[in-house]
């Protein structure tokens, strides 16, 4: 087997089932105002808010040069605030606002239609999520 076939890359893989899996949470998210990337950002506020820029960067795994601007039209949006941190002036802490609380209601009928979209059994759904977390932990492993 040629091991350059376009079709034994993980790479490509994972790029073209990256593209389709957002493609189909974009209509999903529409009536809620966010797009993907938002939206990974207000799951992460939901789990705990406040958080540090560099906290969500962290669990995101996004450079603050794309964090940034999706924060910005987060607050712009109504949804969060961004203010010094009290703790560490150097920090800025990224807080839900209560709109962006209360969206979160509205938000938990995401997965169910991505689930449904998706057409896979949730237990195969979720073997495929973890196998892709120890991809990506693979992936990150400081050397």
């Amino acid at each position: 087997m040629d091991p350059l076939a376009l079709d034994r890359q993980v790479c490509f893989a994972l790029a073209a089932a990256s593209r389709s899996v957002i493609a189909l949470y974009r209509p999903v998210l529409q009536p809620l105002g966010l797009t993907h990337p938002q939206y990974l950002v207000m799951l992460a506020l939901w789990e705990r808010s406040p958080r540090t820029v560099s906290d969500i960067g962290t669990t995101l795994l996004l450079d603050p040069a794309t964090l940034s601007p999706l924060l910005k039209r987060l607050e712009a949006a109504g949804l969060v605030s961004r203010a010094r941190s009290v703790a560490d002036e150097r920090a800025l802490d990224v807080q839900l606002t209560a709109d962006g609380a209360a969206l979160r209601s509205r938000a938990e009928g995401v997965p169910p239609q991505i689930i449904d979209r998706l057409g896979l059994p949730v237990a195969e759904l979720e073997r495929i999520r973890d196998d892709l977390t120890k991809l990506i932990e693979a992936a990150t492993v400081e050397t």
